[in-house]
């Protein structure tokens, strides 16, 4: 399934992302060679409906010159997906669920992700870097899978808002962490320009790096959360953000709570009648904990405890795909 290519095709970019799939046909894996080793590596559209990271790609390539200042390995992931604006086509995994350390060890995508990451051991990797966007109303921010300072430092290059997690698993920059910093980034809905060049930037910066500092970020560079819950709604109930009656009713605006810190008591929104009305929150373990997070007071659905949620969004298909929204707290900065 992978492509493997030392070289851009001809007019490759000058195609947005819904045109990839007639060049490439598949996820593809480009080498390009630059004045320093070991390679930058950066992937793109592993959801096919977040262009952000391909068009990032594309600005810095068409306006660096060659060599590059450092190689770089670019990933294209799920162009099936990107060709029809679709986060996963049905019947394909998640192509940001599929990596080495997640639940799905067998599948053709995760054999090929495998693949993937082995290379990139085999020639060794200067960082990672996994760009997305967001369906929902968020700011720029990066997310870590560990807490250590060139992690922190490569994020906080992108912007002071980090958030550590430790689940979903299966992700690109958790696989990658094994052999290097890693980054995902977060860019904002797709068509807004300042996701593109805000990552073009700093794609652009990281390949112009001769090292990545070792020491602590300082406290007032950096603000960290933890994602410490996840919330998903169960197939088997409705939901709405309009208004319609069903099982749970959001409110029309929740995604405005996206980064911020909500007291106990705040109200998500409404359940339907006959009882029907429930949500699925695990933890980092997996643990069904939503007595701690969740509570209920007649008809109104309300967080039980303080909690910044994030990745709200009003898109019911990435909901029923993913999950509704994550809850994080806040952390202080390592060696604060």
């Amino acid at each position: 399934m992978l492509n493997h290519l030392d070289h851009l095709p001809p007019g490759l970019l000058d195609r947005d992302a819904q045109e990839l799939h007639d060049v490439l046909g598949g996820p593809t894996l480009i080498e390009l060679p630059g004045r320093r080793e070991p390679p930058l590596f950066v992937s793109v559209l592993l959801h096919g409906n977040e262009p952000v990271g391909w068009q990032a790609v594309q600005a810095l390539l068409a306006r660096m010159p060659e060599p590059l200042p450092r190689a770089l390995c670019l990933f294209i992931g799920n162009v099936a997906a990107a060709r029809d604006g679709l986060r996963r086509l049905d019947g394909q995994p998640d192509y940001n669920r599929v990596w080495p350390g997640g639940e799905d060890h067998d599948g053709a995508e995760a054999r090929m992700m495998r693949d993937v990451v082995e290379r990139l051991r085999q020639r060794g990797v200067f960082a990672s870097v996994d760009v997305h966007n967001n369906t929902g109303l968020n700011p720029h921010y990066a997310c870590v899978n560990r807490l250590e300072h060139p992690f922190l430092q490569l994020a906080t290059l992108f912007g002071r808002t980090v958030v550590h997690f430790l689940r979903p698993t299966g992700v690109q920059s958790a696989a990658m962490a094994a052999l290097c910093p890693a980054v995902t980034l977060e860019c904002g809905r797709p068509g807004e320009m300042h996701g593109v060049e805000h990552a073009s930037e700093y794609l652009e910066a990281c390949l112009r790096l001769s090292e990545i500092p070792t020491h602590a970020v300082a406290a007032h560079d950096i603000d960290l959360f933890h994602t410490a819950a996840t919330l998903k709604v169960p197939d088997d109930v409705g939901l709405s953000f309009d208004g319609s009656h069903t099982d749970l009713m959001f409110h029309p605006d929740i995604e405005r709570l996206n980064f911020r810190e909500l007291a106990a008591g705040t109200e998500l929104g409404r359940l339907g009648e006959g009882g029907r009305g429930r949500l699925q929150v695990t933890d980092e373990a997996g643990r069904d904990v939503g007595e701690d997070w969740i509570g209920i007071d007649g008809d109104r659905l309300l967080l039980a405890r303080r909690a910044m949620p994030s990745m709200l969004t009003l898109d019911e298909r990435v909901v029923r795909q993913d999950c509704l929204c994550y809850l994080m707290e806040r952390l202080p900065p390592p060696g604060s």
